[in-house]
């Protein structure tokens, strides 16, 4: 009888292990584990802990680590198929009926299984080989020694279509059974199948049964587009479900089972090695940001995984997407820690450089969930006026609400609310004003416009927007993602027009953020926060700009291209100003000095005459 993998999950959680184990072993409940004498060696003092949290045994004095299955299996010397069975009757679970057509799959299943081993056997074989010495220098670079490519399965593709297929089919592999396990592809316009993976270090995925299912492999050609290539979705490969090195992962977590180690989740292949080196238990989702089905598999592992990202601005945007995700799905017992890196490194780089201690140190140092989603909602705009925190605190209120355990959010409403007053202390009552202060030269606070500042706001506010600066900003409003590949340069310049820069600024924050609000919804945010006015000035200045990515029958694909080209013509000017006040004064470059004038004044005047589009259409 076969047995799925949800089937086995689902009984786990049924069952705890020191109810089964309990039962052959009498075990002393210590701390949040229970100890008790080994039931595989004669000893006096108790090494034999079981962890229901982290679902396992593990024996010190034999080495013996497994589950609840595995431990009837070596007690009671039964077959996996007895022990499932004993347990599905005692959890209450009907086993599942024999299907012939499932019996059939998994018997491919174990067939496709058998060319996935042999694939990394002659892959490992191939990194000691004359081909594989550039992956070999690749490896000793990163700091890591021959005596560890084994441990992690690691090898070598060659730069050859059919190196490897021609390998396989000569042990009796058949061309299509390669392709669904993923190793070959099929050419959509017919021909004879290739190998996927060509000069690349090759990483192999293990299922949580400790089974290859998958490869990664890294690319040793600077040029070539794809740095890092997954195998495809396959009968024995599901992407959003598994965890790169999550059997080693569980291995450490049971060698250590006497700490309270959480399971760390890092962003690559090469940062999860680097932490099982040191001892951690890391693993890597496959490329992606973290699936609720990879999170259910951390959860059945550690109460509260730690998240590893780069503490720079794209690792803040990653940290605030798995908050998204995870927020609903949170619950008693089920949360995540965040260990923020220092911009630009991660565990490999913290290794290499400084060694195991100061990893370790680094990773544990982390920040609760609470307090990150504090900061995801306070960094999503200034908090200057009464009406930004009143935003401020709405948002909280309502990410709360969107945990689904109701006590559970309401805790976090509570927490929330708590650091928002220790963020925003009440000022002390002040007496109300009085005609009487007012002689003293106390009077109430001057009308917006009445002084010099105000003026010079009121003035800035509701000046001539240049049509061209207006339309890339509108393009941006009506489209927020057109701005994603160029955050950096609308942060660092804006759209080109002085009086747009908060209006840009604003915008960014909130790409930057990690929140997915449409256009429709983005405009209620600037409404919100104080943008409204501006916002209107824009459209009206974008409307004479003639700029063709607003049409309304602009087809969007083409409409982000003229957007980004039109963009990209209009922050030259800002790099052509830098470069004007470089070579102003350098000996010898008055030639250099008058071509990149003349392009800055051509530009200028094509921007303002809006000749940009047909320059742009061209670039």
């Amino acid at each position: 009888m076969r047995f799925d993998e949800r089937f086995i999950d689902e009984l786990k959680a049924r069952l705890r292990p020191s109810d089964v184990i309990g039962r052959t072993v009498k075990l002393k409940r210590q701390g949040r584990e229970y100890v008790g004498l080994s039931p595989f060696s004669k000893e006096k003092s108790p090494s034999f802990f079981v962890n229901d949290d982290k679902g396992f045994f593990h024996d010190f004095s034999s080495g013996k680590h497994g589950d609840i299955i595995s431990f009837l299996q070596e007690t009671e010397r039964l077959s996996f198929v007895e022990a499932v069975q004993r347990l599905a009757g005692e959890a209450g679970m009907q086993l599942p009926a024999e299907d012939p057509k499932e019996a059939e799959r998994e018997q491919k299943r174990a067939g496709l299984s058998d060319w996935m081993d042999l694939a990394q056997k002659w892959f490992a074989a191939n990194l000691r080989r004359t081909p594989g010495k550039a992956a070999r220098e690749y490896l000793d670079k990163r700091g890591l020694p021959e005596d560890q490519w084994e441990r992690f399965g690691l090898g070598y593709a060659p730069n050859d279509r059919e190196g490897l297929k021609q390998a396989l089919v000569q042990r009796g592999a058949k061309p299509a059974e390669l392709v669904e396990a993923g190793l070959l592809i099929s050419p959509e316009s017919g021909g004879q199948p290739y190998d996927r993976f060509r000069d690349r270090l090759m990483f192999p995925i293990l299922d949580a049964r400790g089974r290859i299912v998958s490869f990664g492999g890294r690319a040793m050609n600077p040029d070539d587009r794809a740095k890092y290539l997954n195998g495809p979705e396959s009968p024995l490969f599901h992407k959003g479900a598994t965890l790169y090195g999550l059997p080693e992962a569980r291995r450490i977590l049971g060698a250590e089972s006497k700490n309270d180690q959480a399971i760390i989740v890092v962003e690559g292949y090469m940062d999860v090695i680097a932490c099982q080196r040191a001892g951690l238990p890391a693993v890597a989702p496959m490329g992606t940001a973290l699936t609720e089905e990879q999170m259910e598999r951390l959860w059945r592992v550690s109460h509260e995984p730690i998240l590893c990202f780069d503490g720079d601005a794209a690792g803040l945007r990653a940290a605030y997407r798995a908050i998204e995700r995870s927020l609903p799905l949170l619950k008693p017992g089920r949360s995540f820690r965040f260990a923020l890196l220092g911009a630009g490194q991660d565990p490999d780089d913290i290794l290499r450089d400084k060694g195991a201690p100061a990893l370790r140190q680094a990773l544990a140092e982390t920040h609760g969930f609470a307090e990150v989603l504090f900061r995801r909602e306070q960094d999503l705009e200034p908090l200057d006026t009464p009406e930004r925190k009143a935003g401020f605190k709405a948002r909280l209120r309502n990410t709360a609400s969107a945990i689904q355990d109701k006590d559970l959010a309401e805790q976090y409403r509570r927490d929330l609310f708590d650091r928002f007053d220790a963020l925003f202390p009440r000022s002390p009552q002040r007496a109300p004003w009085t005609p009487a202060q007012g002689k003293r030269g106390f009077g109430p606070p001057p009308k917006l416009g009445q002084t010099a500042e105000g003026a010079q706001a009121m003035q800035s506010l509701f000046r001539a927007i240049e049509p061209v600066p207006a339309a890339l900003a509108h393009g941006a409003i009506d489209d927020p993602e057109r701005m994603d590949d160029h955050l950096e340069e609308i942060a660092a310049h804006g759209f080109g027009d002085k009086g747009l820069d908060g209006l840009a600024q604003e915008l960014v924050r909130l790409r930057l953020s990690g929140h997915s609000l449409d256009s429709a919804a983005l405009r209620r945010h600037l409404a919100q926060s104080g943008h409204d006015a501006l916002v209107r000035e824009v459209e009206k200045a974008a409307a004479k700009s003639g700029a063709p990515f607003l049409a309304a029958n602009a087809p969007l694909a083409e409409a982000r291209v003229r957007w980004s080209q039109a963009f990209d013509a209009s922050t030259r000017v800002a790099a052509l100003e830098d470069a004007l006040a470089h070579a102003r004064d350098v000996p010898g470059q008055d030639e250099a000095f008058r071509r990149l004038k003349a392009e800055r004044d051509a530009l200028r005047r094509a921007i303002k005459a809006g000749t940009i589009w047909e320059d742009s259409a061209g670039t």
